[in-house]
């Protein structure tokens, strides 16, 4: 019986851990927060690895302008960091949308602000 329990709840485990989505761990610039500099990327860290062509992000400024280059790209070295880079921003509250496929083709977007001070 003690088997029986051991091998269903590793079977689940295996199961809740493939059909995991990749959500927003953190970012630079952080959510919500003001930063004295013009960043020169936006980088988004998520808790799965991602599939780039059917990923995007997007930074629009506070017009809803969008004001990334086009170079997203993840990180070489980690699946799970998306980046775009971004002109000098001027001052301002930005708004970073992004929309990303997990290497189990599940889909999640979301959205966060970081706000540029004079």
């Amino acid at each position: 019986m003690n088997k029986l329990l051991i091998t269903i709840l590793c079977c689940a485990a295996a199961v809740s851990a493939a059909s995991a989505h990749a959500f927003l761990d953190h970012a630079d610039p952080r959510v919500g927060s003001t930063v004295t500099s013009s960043p020169a990327e936006v980088k988004i860290w998520f808790t799965e690895r991602l599939i780039l062509p059917f990923s995007d992000v997007k930074v629009t400024d506070a017009s809803g302008k969008e004001v990334q280059k086009s170079n997203k790209h993840l990180d070489p070295s980690n699946a799970e960091l998306l980046i775009v880079s971004v002109p000098s921003l001027k001052p301002g509250k930005y708004t970073v949308a992004w929309r990303v496929t997990a290497v189990d083709t599940h889909v999640t977007h979301g959205t966060f602000t970081f706000t540029l001070s004079p």
